[in-house]
């Protein structure tokens, strides 16, 4: 599953192929025109309460991911719509709204997504 990340400022180019919007709530100042999305996956950000608490602040960043893991691994119906969607589009950006790209749910997003990429499942001989 190859896929890039970027934030919603960056210039949009030719290499985003599918791009794919993972936050919550829509990018203050960005238009539908000029994000140009395949697709909105509101469903697998962080949850409201989660994103507050997380504020974006690097002192609570260990326990942001952990907590962010734990809601993925309970929301398999959003988890499989946007690998389903990642399946479709090989060649595919998700995009953020974050100042800071190190620390927000879309490095923990694609570290997930990464550990749990579908595998091809093997044919077992008889």
């Amino acid at each position: 599953m190859a896929f890039k990340v970027k934030r919603v400022t960056e210039p949009l180019t030719r290499a985003d192929g599918a791009r794919i919007l993972i936050d919550r709530l829509w990018p203050r100042g960005q238009s539908k025109a000029k994000l140009q999305l395949t697709a909105w996956v509101r469903d697998i950000a962080p949850s409201t309460e989660l994103r507050k608490w997380f504020g974006h602040d690097p002192a609570k960043w260990e326990e942001f991911r952990k907590r962010y893991r734990a809601e993925l691994d309970a929301n398999p119906e959003a988890v499989a719509e946007l690998q389903q969607l990642l399946k479709e589009h090989p060649n595919a950006t998700l995009l953020f709204a974050a100042h800071d790209a190190r620390h927000c749910n879309a490095t923990v997003l694609a570290e997930y997504l990464r550990e749990h990429a579908p595998r091809a499942r093997r044919a077992v001989a008889a």
